[in-house]
Order: C-alpha cells, then structure tokens, then sequence
C-alpha cells in the first residue's frame, strides 16, 4: 500500500478541529483495514487525553475485488462458493461494521471517514445523513439525481417507482466511543456483474448502479474524487 497524498484541512468554525485526508490509490482490502485501525486508534488516543486539537481523518481508495460482509449480515447473501470467488480472483471477509453484504472492486471510490463525532458535535446518525449528503451533492454535480430511501442506508436512484430502484452508493460504519471507522463505497466505473454474485446490502428486490451506467460513459475517476472530497468537507464544515 503507498500513499500518494495526504492534505490537512482547518474547520470553518474551530480552530481545533482539522481532518487529514490520505489517498491510498489501490489497496489491499486488510491493508487498508488495519491502516484504519492505526489511525483510529490515534484518533481514540487523542479524545482519551482530552487534547484541545482534534485531528480527524479521510481515507479514499480502490480495492481489488472483494466481498464484506457487516456483522449484522448473512452468509447466504453471498451467491457463490470459496472456489468461484478464486475464479472472479475476488477475496470475502467478515468484518466489523454494520449493515449487511456488499462488493467492493476497481472503479469503485471508497471512503474511511475516522471521525470523533463528539468533537464534532454529531450523533452516528446525523454523521451517516451527513455522509449521503456529500455524495448526494457529489453525483449531482454530474447530473445524477439521488436520494435516500427509507429504512435503509446509502444512497439511491428512483426510490418512487417500484422495480426501478436502485443503489449507486453503499454506506456501512462502526462507531466506537463515538469515533467512526469504515463509510462509503460509490460506484463510479464499477464493474456491475460482480454484484451479481450476492444479495447487495441483503436486499432481493433492488439493484445496483453506477454513475458510468446512468450517465452511458465513463468518468475520470481523479476528478470524481475531487468532486466527492469537496462536498464531504462542505458537509462536515472543513475548509476546502
């Protein structure tokens, strides 16, 4: 695992309070598990000594091919067996977040938001309306009109007409002594038929998107990144 950046940003409204954002381009599902947990732990550390500074932070990356599935999850959500997931060169683990099942592969921006929600004033689920709404903004920027859908997290497409909705954008977070590990996966020029392969987020009746599929190209994934950070300190009030 390299990584290629790592920018720290002041909140508008605390001098205090900064985020460290981190682009790890393309790691390894455990790599960059335990890169989180280093800097939760960190981040732990900090609030446990009642330092007057924060420093928050925000990983983006890409993975090759693998399937999570949250501790609250099912395994019969996953479709296939141990030596179909060798053949789709695709890894499974079972982890520590909430929500269900889901896939995560190239062309896919994923996001670690390690956030100690009482400096910051939010509850968990303030945190995750926070979080569907820089993607939210994020994807309307490209033209793409999302919402989210009751009862269930994320953020989705077409969530009025039955049989036509579908998910463009998968969250599951742990929060632990109120600092938050895992986030965000948005397809961006995912391959879709890996989805295929499961019941996305538990659910049998709705499917998933990407915004090369609503928009019929791909996009340039550095520039959706871009995009995506913005609104996530915008939501979270950090300056950009």
């Amino acid at each position: 695992m390299e990584e290629k950046t790592i920018i720290s940003f002041q909140k508008t409204d605390k001098n205090q309070e900064e985020i460290a954002f981190h682009d790890i381009g393309t790691a390894d599902y455990m790599e960059a598990w335990q890169y989180q947990q280093k800097l939760f732990d960190q981040v732990l550390e900090l609030k446990n000594k009642g330092s007057e500074k924060m420093l928050h932070h925000l990983i983006f990356c890409q993975h090759p091919h693998v399937y999570t599935l949250g501790k609250s999850g099912k395994e019969q959500n996953l479709l296939i067996n141990y030596i179909q997931l060798q053949a789709r060169n695709a890894t499974f683990y079972k982890i520590d977040r909430g929500g269900d099942i889901t896939y995560h592969g190239p062309g896919q921006l994923v996001g670690y938001p390690i956030l100690s929600l009482t400096n910051l004033g939010l509850g968990l689920k303030e945190y995750i309306y926070k979080v569907e709404e820089a993607i939210i903004l994020a994807i309307a920027a490209y033209g793409i009109k999302a919402e989210r859908l009751q009862g269930a997290t994320g953020v989705w497409i077409d969530t009025e007409t039955p049989g036509k909705t579908r998910k463009i954008c998968a969250i599951g977070v742990k929060s632990s002594h109120w600092v938050t590990m895992h986030g965000f996966a948005l397809n961006v020029n995912t391959d879709l038929s890996y989805f295929g392969h499961i019941n996305p987020c538990g659910f049998t009746d709705k499917s998933v998107t990407s915004m090369e599929k609503e928009l019929n190209k791909p996009l340039n994934f550095e520039e959706v990144e871009k995009v995506v950070l913005s609104k996530l300190l915008q939501v979270f009030g950090f300056i950009s």
